[in-house]
């Protein structure tokens, strides 16, 4: 039989060694004679923050014991939430994952705990400890998974959120998880829930899921901003009809990726019309100019991407006043010219420290980063593909690898592929240094 090692046998083991007594020892740790005694003898169990202090008292590292707090006084006891919840934030600020996954599944046996784990995970989250707040989230979800509370979707969005990151696949998976559980969100909870998740399935062009969930946004939205006419609703993050806009021109995004320009086209001009909203505050008129102003640009960029060329200046000059709007509206002009046969010679130099300063994008922090990365991926590739094809290989072949290892780091297969293909189409070209490079980045996939 194993017999665990205890704090208490290697606090006395340490004393005897040090020639310490009781007094001594509770000088050097701030604490009186009596609580040492009561601990060494077994009769007190300690708080993280006696542990803590008796670690540093002994010359021992930061979080030493706590391993062997958890086999001393979490697992086969009943859990003391107010022992626990010290030692979980404390086990939070060094890092002790490994500790913390052990204390979850050491006590979420019982439901009755659920709630007050929740509630540290959400004190967690708050304090931007996301890989500890998802540790108690997932416990808490797996402790729920047959409740079907309110609390297990939002524990099972917490973990949608905080899961999404730059790996396209994690992100795929992330979603689909998640989008079992939106509908049991509270309904106001869920607008910006349905948003998140139709951002992700618009990142990995997930284009009929993403239509699906606009969908879905767009009638509750429409059954909310319907209902606060009516009486008062909770507060939404954004302004109620935002929601509305939003849904639709996500579905007139998901048209126009799919090559059906003329109902898109028909979103983007409804998209401008927003004279039925009735709210006229500041945040309220802000959105609705951005909206338009979206509105407008989507017309034009629906009509150049059907043939439409003569639109092409006006489009040059919405996006140039528009910093937010440069990369993706350089990565339209972009398709456009390849698919057209276009010369853009002149508007890449007229945007030629932009797109000098377009890796700067990378590195950006952004609640979008997932829409940014598949920009700036887009745009490389197509960008890689106007100069190979127009015979300037050196800076076709620079910019396909850039965007391949963009695609490898975010797993962007679809986007790899491309590039291998391309590669491999103008492997002539292509000098021995380039060619190392793109043999790494394929031994990195």
């Amino acid at each position: 039989m194993k017999i665990t090692p205890t704090i208490r046998a290697e606090l006395e083991q340490f004393l005897q060694q040090e020639g310490l007594t009781l007094s001594q020892f509770g000088q050097i740790t701030g604490m009186n004679r009596g609580i040492i005694s009561s601990i060494v003898t077994g009769n007190k169990s300690m708080s993280i923050n006696q542990l803590d202090r008796i670690t540093e008292a002994m010359g021992l590292p930061e979080g030493h014991f706590y391993d062997l707090f958890v086999e001393n006084y979490i697992i086969d006891h009943p859990p003391n939430m107010r022992r626990i919840e010290p030692f979980l934030y404390r086990c939070a600020e060094l890092d002790k994952l490994g500790v913390i996954r052990r204390v979850v599944g050491a006590i979420m046996d019982n439901l009755l705990y659920s709630p007050k784990l929740f509630e540290i995970a959400e004190g967690l989250l708050a304090q931007g400890r996301l890989e500890v707040a998802l540790i108690l989230y997932e416990g808490v979800a797996e402790a729920e998974k047959y409740q079907h509370s309110e609390r297990l979707a939002i524990c099972q969005y917490r973990i949608f959120k905080i899961r999404i990151g730059d790996d396209q696949e994690r992100n795929l998976q992330a979603a689909l998880q998640f989008e079992s559980f939106v509908k049991r969100l509270d309904a106001i909870d869920q607008l910006d829930a349905l948003i998140d998740l139709a951002n992700v399935y618009r990142s990995l062009r997930k284009w009929d899921r993403a239509k699906e969930v606009a969908k879905d946004l767009r009638v509750l939205a429409e059954a909310h901003y319907s209902l606060s006419q009516q009486r008062g609703e909770r507060k939404t993050l954004r302004p109620l009809f935002f929601y509305i806009a939003f849904s639709r021109s996500l579905i007139g995004g998901v048209y126009y990726e799919q090559g059906k320009y003329e109902l898109a086209l028909q979103i983007a001009y409804e998209s401008c019309d927003l004279d039925w909203v009735k709210e006229t505050d500041e945040e309220t008129l802000r959105w609705k100019s951005l909206f338009q102003e979206w509105g407008e640009a989507n017309i034009c960029l629906t009509k150049l991407m059907a043939g439409d060329i003569e639109v092409l200046p006006l489009y040059i000059d919405l996006i140039s006043t528009n910093r937010e709007e440069l990369l993706p509206g350089l990565w339209n002009i972009m398709i456009v010219a390849n698919r057209y046969k276009l010369n853009v010679d002149s508007i890449l130099s007229q945007f030629e420290w932009e797109i000098s300063k377009v890796r700067d994008q990378e590195g950006r922090q952004t609640n979008d980063m997932q829409n940014i990365n598949d920009q700036l991926i887009g745009f490389l590739s197509e960008l890689a593909e106007y100069y190979l094809t127009s015979g300037q290989h050196e800076k076709g072949i620079s910019y396909l690898l850039d965007c391949m290892r963009i695609s490898t780091i975010i797993n962007n297969e679809y986007s790899i592929l491309r590039c291998v293909r391309m590669f491999e189409r103008y492997r002539q070209f292509v000098t021995n240094e380039a060619k190392v490079e793109y043999q790494n980045l394929v031994e990195m996939g």
